[in-house]
């Protein structure tokens, strides 16, 4: 990953996810509420709801070592582990994040079956072939290479292993082409979140065709978790989270200020949420 890059996401992450934390708890991604977008609950429930669909959706099968490319803190990695009494290894880019989830792990009499590190999803320092279950839960937006990221899942994969991954996307092109508003909005999105760029569902698939997974499927739940932004939104008006933006500063409230933006491409079209499976 480029150093520039890197570093702005490793500082991000350092910044805010002790806030995330404290007003959302420990999963750093979407909430599912249900198929038409209509189901309203426990915000953090939608988000174990999330993992628990995509288990499903995915038809995952007991893995036994898993891998979770970009594991915020510890959310997935450690729900992953305990649910399949698996060993499970969590990397990410934020020192802050590593160490967090280290010690979740400990609280949760986890360690060392769950272990993390820091480490770059584009040259992930395993050894080929080593797990049953790549899983990665919104983190392929922030890959500045996506065939590379997607190269670096298969090459540690093991015969059979599957590879899940859900992501941000924007909307296939194939018909017309982005208008200068869209690539606009994206450009602002980018900005905010460190993203060096999205791609259409249809692109990743025909990457991850062209490195010969099996099996694939993939699959657009945009309406099912488009609700997670305007939920975002509510709890950050609570006291907790403006008190703390407000030491933060800086970024953090960039990031905030720039859940409408999102809020404003999903209700576009522009944004979407994509599914990927398939199997070595």
């Amino acid at each position: 990953m480029t150093t520039a890059l890197s570093e702005q996401i490793r500082r991000f992450y350092d910044t805010t996810s002790g806030l995330w934390e404290a007003v959302w708890g420990e999963h750093m991604h979407h909430g599912y509420y249900g198929r038409s977008g209509l189901c309203r609950g426990d915000r953090r429930q939608a988000q174990i709801d999330l993992i628990e669909e995509l288990l499903y959706w995915g038809n995952v099968q007991n893995p036994q070592n898993i891998l979770d490319v970009g594991c915020g803190i510890g959310g997935s990695t450690l729900y992953l582990a305990q649910k399949y009494q698996a060993k499970a290894t969590g990397i990410t880019l934020s020192p802050i994040q590593a160490g967090r989830a280290k010690e979740r792990a400990r609280e949760a009499g986890l360690a060392p079956q769950a272990q993390f590190q820091v480490a770059d999803a584009l040259a992930m320092p395993f050894a080929d072939q080593s797990f049953d279950l790549v899983w990665s839960l919104e983190s392929g937006e922030h890959m500045p290479d996506k065939e590379q990221f997607l190269r670096e899942c298969y090459r540690v994969l093991k015969p059979g292993g599957k590879f899940l991954m859900a992501t941000w996307c924007h909307r296939p092109t194939d018909r017309f082409p982005l208008t200068a508003q869209e690539r606009g909005l994206l450009a602002e999105i980018y900005r905010v979140y460190h993203l060096p760029y999205v791609l259409a569902l249809p692109d990743y698939w025909q990457m991850a065709q062209d490195l010969g997974l099996k099996n694939l499927r993939c699959e657009d739940w945009s309406t099912a978790v488009a609700p997670f932004w305007d939920v975002v939104i509510d709890s950050a008006l609570a006291w907790q989270a403006v008190t703390g933006l407000m030491q933060l500063g800086g970024e953090a409230i960039s990031a905030a200020l720039g859940l409408r933006l999102m809020v404003q491409g999903y209700d576009q079209g522009l944004i979407r949420f994509g599914l990927i499976c398939g199997q070595r």
